[in-house]
């Protein structure tokens, strides 16, 4: 069941659920890498489909493709086998309509909080007073206005994070991508940013595919959580996260939230490997 819409704080205008388009949509989708030893098989054929507005997030042990697969919606790597498409569209290259957020926050040291947002704009030669207006928008939907003139050096990991993720949506993409983004934060400042990109993605209305080994960080941010087994990696399971929005860190203290990861953890225990935490 899809998690119900709260009357605390919108959801994104975009609808959810059964009746929203399929944004990006896999079928049979495979990785082989070639290499001087011979075929290595990354992914098995997966078939998958992520609707307009949600958030997916994918768990699975080290090492089983969750990467390769974020990489593959981007269009930075080809698929091997079956069809991937995004907006109703094959991907068949690096894809523009796409934000993404790695685990470092990639800032460049000598460019202000502000500059490095900007870098999208220069980069993708967009109208540079439209950028600089949309980027403020952002940085005070994120708390940041008052850090603008601030470098990275000056600003907490959590706070260079958030930059990262101001920059991915500069552009406005429909999809954001992130692959294992609050990994390096020490536990209380993940929690923080959790919160902090549940109410991002609440307001901004973006779907969003996040990569992660943390299975409570999952739950806590997800509509739906697919697992994956170990390499070559196949999707084990999906699971609706049927979890009221907006979610406060209190949740995770709940008996719901708890079966949801112990139904998760089991299929690591089965597998005889858990990473996740």
């Amino acid at each position: 069941m899809r998690a119900a819409a709260s009357n605390v704080m919108p959801m994104p205008p975009r609808a959810r659920g059964a009746d929203a388009p399929v944004l990006i949509e896999g079928r049979g989708v495979r990785k082989v890498y070639h290499t001087q030893d011979g075929d290595v098989e990354t992914l098995k054929p997966l078939d998958f489909a992520i609707r307009a507005g949600e958030f997916v997030s994918v768990v699975g042990p080290s090492g089983c493709g969750k990467s390769t697969l974020m990489k593959l919606v981007a269009g930075l790597l080809p698929i091997s086998g079956g069809a991937l498409s995004l907006s109703g569209k094959a991907v068949d290259g690096p894809q523009t309509n796409v934000g993404i957020v790695f685990q470092s926050a990639l800032l460049l040291p000598w460019r202000n909080v502000i500059d490095n947002i900007l870098l999208q704009a220069e980069i993708r030669g967009l109208p540079m007073d439209e950028a600089r207006t949309r980027t403020r928008e952002l940085m005070e939907m994120a708390g940041l206005s008052d850090f603008e003139k601030k470098y990275p050096w000056q600003l907490s990991g959590g706070m260079q994070q958030r930059v990262a993720i101001l920059r991915a949506l500069l552009h406005d993409p429909p999809v954001l991508l992130m692959d294992e983004p609050f990994g390096a934060l020490d536990a209380m400042t993940r929690e923080r940013m959790n919160q902090e990109l549940q109410r991002i993605w609440m307001a901004a209305g973006k779907t969003v595919l996040l990569i992660t080994h943390s299975i409570p960080e999952a739950i806590y941010l997800s509509d739906r959580v697919m697992v994956m087994t170990e390499r070559p990696g196949s999707i084990a399971a999906v699971y609706d996260i049927d979890l009221p929005r907006p979610r406060p860190l209190d949740v995770m203290g709940t008996e719901k939230f708890a079966g949801y990861a112990r139904t998760l953890r089991s299929h690591f225990y089965a597998q005889g490997q858990l990473d996740a935490h």
